[in-house]
């Protein structure tokens, strides 16, 4: 069993920057792929961001790319996402998940509880 605890939410104006982190319990944090999804009130949930096992490789939105970035540490068994140019429409609960696949396939077997992030005009 996996959890996911997610930090750092918060209020940011727009053009802004935020860091939002997520960690994880268990010991095979390093062979999962993680990713980051956002659900605005009255809109479904949404994949935001991916980064795969090793790093190696990141996936993006189209709507993020470019002012979003993933990263992980594995020996913190963290996940990240830094937010920089922030835009209000960029308002939601965002949710960290886990993909025991290892690589970003979209089979999220673990989900956190979310962080709220807010962004004024």
């Amino acid at each position: 069993q996996v959890q996911l605890v997610e930090s750092g939410g918060g209020l940011v104006q727009a053009g802004g920057s935020l860091t939002l982190s997520c960690v994880a319990s268990g010991r095979d944090f390093s062979s999962y792929a993680l990713g980051w999804f956002r659900q605005a009130p009255g809109k479904e949930r949404e994949f935001v961001a991916g980064i795969d096992w090793s790093a190696g490789n990141t996936y993006y939105a189209d709507f993020v790319r470019g002012r979003f970035t993933i990263l992980r540490d594995n020996g913190k068994n963290t996940v990240y996402l830094q937010m920089n140019s922030a835009k209000p429409e960029d308002t939601a609960v965002y949710i960290c998940a886990a993909d025991t696949t290892g690589t970003v396939v979209h089979r999220w077997d673990y989900w956190g509880q979310g962080t709220q992030v807010t962004v004024s005009p």
